[in-house]
């Protein structure tokens, strides 16, 4: 489409307050969705494989022969129970301080640029990592996921609100859920490279599946250097310029055109009427503005700061974590499962294969729709898994030694095992089409600009939080000299599943189809079980009057 097309093409009710033009009709304030808009959106959901691929190779890693040689002694059997502990949640401790910290970096150096200093960290814990095999493995392993956490919680809270805010809203929660994706292709990735390198027979059988991290740092932080910034950054630093610019990359349009005059806006408005609500202020003031107001009123920044961080921890309460840090040695110890190995990257296909079913449905039947038949699904397999394992299933072993381990057990039921491997998988499939992309795409449209940044910052923390804690408590909760729950831990997933199907009926909202800054009005003015039948009226720069001149807002 030529440029004169395009301007021919522009919003007909368009009108002009201090020569930005505006628009009456709350259905064209963004230009039509373009191939370009979609690939810059979709790039930018390839930092998922951060957090996929690290979270998953450790599983692997974890039940490599020569990697318990290294960290615990030669011929030990497996990594202690404290060890393990300490290294798979050593990383999520490192990302939950990484994601508090780029909440101020994204509002000083921009969100593009956190994401690329995020990519450097993340390649120096790399290095550090590979160092495990030599001196200390214990110490080269911790330093180098605590490391490489902080470098993936810059990624994992600032890669959400780029583009949440860089993404047109009627496909905005479709490309955010790519990024969910994403993580599941990087958990897929992990599991075939472990299960590639089980047998060799040298330091490459856990150092090769450390070494591949290297080329989604590089992908990622160098393709960023080619993109705009968010605009909505932008605008936030009065620099409407640069915000002209970006907007116009984004959408494909001339920077004259009056969709992006418009769009500018509607985002120059809301930044205006939000700033009067949440007046800057100092460092600390900043972030105690994410925790004012009444936790009763719905559009406050307590309940929106309550409301991303609870939706991070409903995520990890669903259990499934357990599923990818530690399938692998749970279902070898059942002697059900002649390669654990194979069925846990069986599991990490199907959490692949049906996640894009979301790009579909949320945008069809709704972020909230979605996440509320979801969790109903989850707590009926993880209750089932449960019911089956106490009765016929994982706990009913008896001795079956063989010449290569005189100790192994055997499942009295395999087929009651098999069952239960079936409604594992089935659980992975309500998860990836639901509340994986789901909770990521709610933090990302809930929060007002001026505490975007930190909001989304502080959901993520909280993702990463419960990430440390579940990895912390669950090779207790299962280890055989502990807490032994085997089946049994499933009835505490399933109780938390049920936790996480009352949440969304009573506290999350609708956001499908609107624009961030109607997202604001929507929960100023309705709740939780009406939001999906909100529409707005009205824009912000026709309901809230701005004075900008035209040579800021364009070059």
């Amino acid at each position: 489409m030529s440029s004169s097309e395009k301007e021919a093409a522009a919003p007909a009710t368009a009108a002009h307050v201090g020569e930005l033009a505006t628009t009456q009709d709350v259905e064209r304030i963004e230009a039509p969705v373009t191939w370009k808009a979609y690939l810059i959106c979709a790039f930018a959901s390839f930092g998922g494989i951060f957090f996929g691929y690290d979270s998953g190779y450790i599983n692997g890693v974890l039940a490599s022969q020569l990697f318990i040689n290294a960290v615990e002694f030669p011929g030990a059997e497996e990594v202690s129970e404290s060890h393990t502990s300490l290294i798979v949640s050593i990383l999520s401790c490192g990302t939950f301080f990484g994601a508090l910290i780029a909440g101020d970096l994204a509002d000083f150096i921009g969100r593009k640029y956190t994401v690329i200093l995020g990519c450097l960290i993340y390649i120096i814990g790399c290095v550090i990592q590979m160092i495990t095999g030599l001196g200390s493995a214990l110490g080269a392993i911790v330093a180098g996921r605590l490391i490489a956490g902080i470098g993936v919680g810059f990624e994992s809270a600032i890669v959400i609100l780029y583009m949440s805010e860089i993404c047109p809203r009627k496909v905005r929660g479709a490309l955010v859920a790519g990024y969910q994706f994403c993580i599941t292709i990087g958990l897929m990735l992990a599991s075939c490279v472990v299960y590639a390198t089980q047998n060799r027979p040298d330091s490459g059988q856990y150092r090769i599946p450390i070494a591949i991290q290297f080329i989604w740092a590089l992908i990622l932080g160098g393709g960023l250097l080619c993109l705009p910034d968010s605009p909505r950054y932008f605008v936030k630093k009065g620099k409407l310029a640069e915000a002209t610019d970006s907007l116009s990359r984004l959408r494909g349009q001339p920077k004259e055109s009056e969709y992006i005059q418009v769009e500018l806006a509607e985002i120059v408005a809301n930044e205006e009427y939000e700033r009067q609500l949440i007046p800057s202020t100092t460092w600390f003031g900043s972030w105690a503005n994410c925790f004012k107001g009444s936790v009763f009123k719905a559009n406050s920044n307590l309940r929106k700061t309550i409301l991303g961080t609870s939706m991070q921890m409903m995520q990890q309460w669903t259990g499934v974590n357990f599923i990818f840090y530690y399938s692998t040695p749970f279902l070898k110890s059942t002697g059900a499962i002649s390669d654990p190995f194979l069925m846990s990257m069986v599991f990490t296909i199907i959490n692949v294969c049906s996640t894009p079913i979301s790009f579909y449905t949320v945008e069809k039947f709704g972020r909230r729709t979605i996440l509320f038949w979801g969790a109903l699904g989850m707590l009926i397999c993880q209750f089932l898994v449960a019911i089956i394992g106490v009765t016929v299933g994982f706990n009913k072993t008896h001795a079956a030694p063989t010449l290569d381990d005189p100790n192994a057990t055997l499942a009295n039921n395999i087929s009651a095992v098999n069952a239960q491997i079936a409604f594992i998988a089935i659980f992975i499939f309500f998860f990836a089409s639901t509340w994986g992309p789901g909770a990521w795409i709610v933090i990302g449209e809930i929060f007002p600009l001026p505490i975007r940044s930190r909001g989304v910052g502080l959901s993520t923390a909280s993702n990463w939080l419960w990430n440390t804690i579940i990895a912390v408590i669950t090779p207790y909760m299962v280890g055989e000299t502990r807490g032994n729950m085997k089946s049994s831990v499933f009835f505490v997933w399933g109780a938390l599943c049920t936790g996480a199907f009352v949440y969304t009926y009573f506290l999350v909202p609708e956001t499908k189809g609107l624009s961030l800054e109607q997202v604001d009005k929507m929960m100023e003015e309705t709740t939780p079980r009406t939001s999906a039948k909100w529409k707005p009226t009205t824009t912000f720069a026709t309901s809230h009057a701005i004075d900008v001149k035209q040579g800021d807002a364009a070059v």
